[in-house]
């Protein structure tokens, strides 16, 4: 926890062992320079209930076996998007080849797509039933949400799927400028912005799920 976390934590626990108000401290807090999440979240680490000492919320912990599987969710994540957008690619180069393609590149599509196929057919599998096991553990004990690791890991791919997204409009203008499309291509953009879109809808609406919770 950085310094200035913990020096407003204290504060707080200090101020509300003092008997002041919620309101006030909020007031003062935000006279002083804070944020309202700062003040928000400073404050909602203590219960609300009636005792001698402010009383502390229970806060996520993380362990070693939780990281371990958001580790194996996401990874496997990762590998079944990119080798479905692989796989994908490969199908479409095979129902609508190019002239222009190099002859090594065609004979490569073969052992490109059975690659593929076995990473997909492992890959999700594993996903599902990790991200299975999580949402159980997340069921019976909320406070999971918020685990740091999950966060952090959500966030990542986040940031990865919405790189995806803006390299892939990127590309699409960047080709249309030139004048350049073609069939073949803009259904690649569109494979690529249906992953990268569904990865980045679904954990987005996850985290207001959590952050809502």
């Amino acid at each position: 926890m950085a310094s200035g976390t913990l020096e407003l934590d204290g504060f707080v626990r200090e101020a509300l062992a003092r008997g002041a108000s919620r309101d006030s401290i909020a007031t003062t807090l935000a006279s002083a320079g804070w944020s309202s999440e700062q003040i928000r979240r400073a404050l909602h680490a203590y219960a609300e209930v009636d005792f001698v000492v402010p009383v502390p919320r229970p806060r996520a912990s993380l362990s070693a076996r939780e990281a371990f599987l958001y580790l194996v969710q996401f990874a496997t994540l990762y590998l079944f998007a990119w080798q479905l957008g692989s796989l994908l690619f490969d199908l479409l180069n095979t129902a609508m080849p190019d002239a222009s393609d190099e002859g090594w590149r065609v004979a490569r599509a073969g052992s490109s797509m059975r690659w593929s196929t076995a990473s997909v057919i492992i890959a999700f599998p594993v996903f599902l039933y990790v991200a299975r096991l999580l949402a159980r553990e997340v069921s019976a004990d909320p406070l999971k949400r918020i685990s740091p690791v999950r966060r952090w890991l959500t966030y990542l791919t986040l940031f990865l799927a919405a790189i995806a997204l803006v390299s892939d409009m990127i590309t699409l203008v960047y080709n249309l400028l030139g004048g350049e499309l073609t069939l073949r291509f803009v259904l690649k953009v569109v494979i690529v912005g249906a992953i990268a879109g569904s990865i980045f809808s679904y954990y987005l609406l996850d985290l207001r799920r959590g952050e809502h919770a």
